[in-house]
């Protein structure tokens, strides 16, 4: 018999939360799960999911305006945003019930407060029950960063807030250039707000691939997005039903909306983790190892807590490799060196592996192959976009190192060839791969001609490659 409560206490009910509970139950642990707020986590809850709808909901738009090239006449069309947020609400409901039934058809009891540790193997719920567990798991996610204190700060929203403003603006301010700022930029464009992008630095995506970056600025700024480099939010005042907007450069915006979008923090304040002597990194996130495991045996986290990579399928991996490794004896670690990860902007963006500055960084000696064209479907909407692709070898052992795409269904292409690196692909690999005609996928297999850094690669006038 035990002499603990429980085997497992997992503390949130995220992707990654949920997904070590119902693995480590499957090997017949006795698993508890407390969440203060839903199930499902920010992924389902506040996340990635409801922006994909808001995404293919802002998308219409566009594919409205291209039908005319097609021979289609489309006349009042009319967007609802009550519509929308109500039936993004339904989805979010549908999919909350269906953590819950997955995580109780798996036999794990959730506790609908929240808790904190109190040491090694134990914790207090906010009632004040005490229980201990064999390993505590924390998978408390993270929450924006809402940056520093300026007058104002608290008329801005987040993009907590977003999903669930009662109406529409007719303009909104984003300060921000990570991927969660631009796919909200370029959504709300989507749906009709004049949106404008407030970064203090030189240039966007600053973790991403230079050219890719450079091109989705020069996309959205088509798309008729400002984007004011160099400068900040300084305050943040109400007038009249609006917001005015003051930039350090001593210029002011008047704008229906103001949303912070500057980076998330992990969620440790408050949980006590002192009391087992967690150690934490200068951010609050927690320290762990390949394994997850924190400083104290008994403890591991997974997850955006951990800030390794702030992606649901890696923190549902780590939650799996934990359970696996803990509870099933089947001991593995998660790879996070090639995590295919897309950016929901217009165009949507799809990257694996190394960018060139990283490569090189690295020592590696690079041929780098890239190629520019109109999409097909671009001929005939006269929609003046157009799609780009790079690829970044090794020289020495031809191993493709990185891909990066921005077009559209970059995304999907992006997870399939993070499969073909994940495998040590070559760039021989792709070059004997028959191409698949018309397609925008194909141009990944019939780039030939190597570019330096500062080439620009051919620019076919439509996107007929060379078959």
């Amino acid at each position: 018999m035990s002499s603990y409560d429980v085997d497992l206490f997992v503390i949130g009910a995220g992707s990654g939360g949920t997904r070590a509970a119902r693995i480590a139950a499957g090997y017949g642990a006795k698993v508890m799960v407390a969440e203060e707020y839903r199930v499902g986590g920010t992924c389902v809850i506040r996340g990635c999911v409801p922006k994909k709808l808001f995404v293919y909901a802002s998308r219409f738009a566009h594919e409205f305006e291209d039908a005319a090239g097609f021979g289609w006449s489309i006349a009042g069309t009319s967007f609802d945003w009550p519509t929308l947020v109500a039936n993004k609400d339904k989805e979010i409901a549908r999919l909350e019930g269906a953590y819950r039934a997955n995580l109780g058809r798996s036999g794990v009891e959730i506790v609908a407060q929240r808790a904190t540790v109190e040491g090694p193997h134990a914790v207090r719920l906010a009632d004040g029950t005490r229980l201990t567990a064999r390993y505590i798991l924390i998978a408390t996610g993270g929450h924006p960063n809402l940056g520093p204190a300026i007058p104002g700060r608290e008329l801005a929203i987040t993009s907590n807030e977003a999903f669930h403003l009662e109406r529409l603006p007719d303009s909104m301010v984003i300060q921000g250039a990570g991927y969660i700022a631009l796919e909200f930029a370029c959504l709300f464009a989507g749906l009709g707000v004049t949106v404008t992008v407030v970064h203090r630095g030189a240039r966007l995506l600053r973790e991403f691939d230079d050219e890719v970056a450079q091109r989705l600025e020069a996309e959205m700024r088509a798309n008729g997005i400002a984007i004011e480099l160099g400068v900040t939010i300084t305050g943040i005042h109400a007038e009249a039903g609006a917001k005015r907007v003051s930039l350090s450069d001593g210029r002011e915006i008047v704008a229906g909306e103001v949303m912070l979008a500057i980076g998330r923090q992990p969620n440790t304040s408050g949980l006590g983790l002192a009391n087992a002597g967690v150690e934490l990194a200068a951010n609050g996130a927690i320290k762990v190892d390949a394994g997850s495991r924190t400083n104290v045996p008994s403890i591991y986290a997974v997850g955006d807590v951990t800030d390794r990579l702030q992606l649901t399928p890696v923190a549902i991996r780590e939650g799996h490799a934990f359970a696996d490794t803990v509870f099933g004896d089947k001991p593995w670690t998660v790879d996070h060196s090639l995590v295919a990860t897309a950016v929901f902007t217009e165009p949507e963006i799809g990257v694996v592996g190394l960018t060139e500055a990283e490569a090189r960084a690295k020592g590696y000696r690079l041929d780098i192959y890239k190629t520019d064209f109109r999409p097909m479907k671009a001929t005939l909407s006269g929609r003046a976009t157009r799609t780009f692709m790079k690829l970044v070898v090794d020289q020495t052992t031809d191993r493709v190192l990185g891909v990066h795409l921005i077009g559209e269904a970059s995304a999907e292409m992006i997870q399939i060839v993070g499969i073909v690196l994940a495998m040590g692909g070559t760039k021989a690999d792709f070059d004997r791969t028959i191409a698949l005609h018309p397609s925008a996928a194909e141009e990944l297999v019939t780039m030939r001609t190597k570019h330096a850094s500062s080439d620009l690669p051919e620019q076919s006038a439509e996107s007929t490659p060379a078959i």
